[in-house]
């Protein structure tokens, strides 16, 4: 039986699916709930660096990674922190002790309106950081036939980073787009990167946009 030897395999758009993590009012918007304890000033400081790289070329870029996938056939698939009860008490231990929980059908479980999705798009809650951990999203990838998952969202070093792991142990070909994902600072941005290489291929997003003929 044959099997790839290297990471460092192209895509084929049929069998490849871009999937944006947690790009969601609640935790990629200024006004999401995630952040409504903090005052002006701690904000900036804590959130700063991150909202600034959002704003100027991360949110940007999953645009214009979103309208290349769409224009190649890629299928586009979201996943968002939502709780499946209202007061969130099947929440992953981690979440109820961090505080996360974000309602079914709230506005800060919607993806942000800048890479909305679209009609026939799939759209998966999850309750814990991992969304191969508390999500039936290996069972629709495969239903959809994929042996490529190009991964964009945030953040770097949490959930990108548990979910690029989990793809590759799973049996995918990874490949994440690092200027279509951020974290809150660029130590630990620039630290992930390094630290999970060798589960996956990485590329900007002219880079990959080059490679499906898109670019």
């Amino acid at each position: 039986m044959s099997f790839p030897t290297s990471r460092e395999i192209a895509v084929e758009p049929k069998a490849t699916t871009l999937l944006y993590i947690d790009v969601q009012n609640y935790c990629a918007k200024r006004d999401g709930s995630e952040f409504a304890h903090h005052t002006p000033e701690v904000f900036q400081e804590k959130l700063g660096y991150f909202f600034e790289e959002m704003e100027s070329r991360v949110i940007p870029n999953m645009q214009r990674l979103q309208a290349g996938c769409r224009k190649a056939g890629i299928e586009v698939m979201y996943t968002v922190i939502q709780n499946l009860t209202r007061d969130g008490r099947d929440r992953s231990l981690d979440y109820k002790i961090t505080g996360f929980s974000v309602p079914p059908g709230s506005r800060d479980a919607k993806v942000i309106d800048e890479i909305k999705p679209g009609d026939d798009e799939i759209v998966l809650p999850k309750t814990s950081s991992n969304v191969f951990h508390s999500t039936n999203i290996d069972y629709v990838l495969r239903n959809l036939g994929t042996k490529y998952v190009v991964i964009s969202g945030i953040v770097t070093d949490q959930c990108i980073d548990g979910a690029v792991r989990s793809a590759c142990d799973l049996g995918y070909l990874v490949t994440l787009i690092t200027d279509a994902c951020a974290t809150y600072t660029k130590e630990r941005h620039d630290f992930t990167l390094r630290a999970i290489k060798g589960y996956c291929r990485q590329r900007t997003t002219a880079e990959f946009l080059k490679e499906i003929g898109v670019g």
